[in-house]
């Protein structure tokens, strides 16, 4: 079997693109010309699309994921990923670890190296207590965006929304509560919008479902015309049903099936 990578149709590829192109919007509203053709870019060079949860657009920015990272290392047939923590630099007392990934893309490559490293002061209340698994997926998504040539970085490499440790949180290492999104305004809405479409990622729910059940949640005709305090509580509702019971969750949004075929 040859290894060269096999080229997309030109029929195929505007289809896929097509595709995604209408979900991003769907998902984030309008796209500026720049982040639209960079969208096309990652599509076509990468075969990365949006509906298996490859990219987050946050910011105003494109962002792989993990699970992209994995699927495209897949396709090219990547023979072996090697982790390990760096002990001399982490503190386990402290919740803060460093890993080192080496990708091998093939038999004989000498291999390609990343760091990572998480501590509560650069990661997600949500997954306070996981900083070490944190560090860890850092280190193999930077060595895999090296070894591929992905020049944007990947969404769990960020510390998406956590705020400043505190001297109490620092001694005791508790669970914070959750941070205001941002003051009122344009920002808070796009950080609110973030953070549901980082919510529909992490629990590989159906976009158009959960918008559909967010406009019933908050008793609006469109999700626009919802204030930043519904949203929030819809965001927070959605992520402490997930936690607890994504099945029942996922049967909430299937009743929502219909309106999303009319949609269609």
């Amino acid at each position: 079997m040859s290894s060269r990578k096999q080229r997309i149709s030109p029929s195929r590829f505007r289809l896929s693109v097509r595709g995604e192109l209408r979900l991003a919007r769907l998902l984030w509203g309008f796209l500026p010309a720049r982040t639209a053709n960079s969208l096309k870019q990652l599509v076509g060079a990468y075969e990365l699309s949006i509906g298996s949860g490859d990219l987050v657009l946050l910011h105003g920015g494109w962002y792989v994921t993990h699970s992209g990272l994995l699927k495209l290392a897949e396709r090219r047939h990547c023979v072996g990923i090697h982790v390990r923590p760096i002990l001399r630099s982490s503190d386990p007392a402290s919740s803060r670890w460093v890993f080192r990934a080496v990708v091998f893309k093939s038999p004989t490559c000498k291999g390609f190296v990343g760091y990572g490293d998480a501590d509560p002061s650069n990661t997600s209340d949500l997954v306070r207590g996981a900083e070490m698994r944190v560090a860890e997926t850092r280190a193999v998504n930077r060595a895999l965006r090296k070894a591929y040539g992905i020049g944007i970085c990947s969404v769990e490499e960020i510390g998406s929304f956590s705020g400043p440790l505190t001297s109490d949180d620092n001694r005791n290492h508790r669970k914070r509560p959750p941070q205001p999104v941002s003051s009122n305004g344009a920002n808070g809405q796009h950080l609110l919008r973030d953070r549901l479409c980082q919510l529909i990622r992490q629990h590989q729910l159906d976009p158009v479902l959960v918008k559909s059940y967010a406009v019933d949640f908050c008793g609006v005709k469109t999700l626009k015309e919802a204030s930043r305090d519904q949203v929030e509580n819809f965001i927070h509702h959605v992520a402490e049903w997930a936690a607890k019971d994504k099945n029942a969750l996922v049967c909430q949004l299937n009743n929502y099936q219909g309106q999303k075929e009319g949609a269609a």
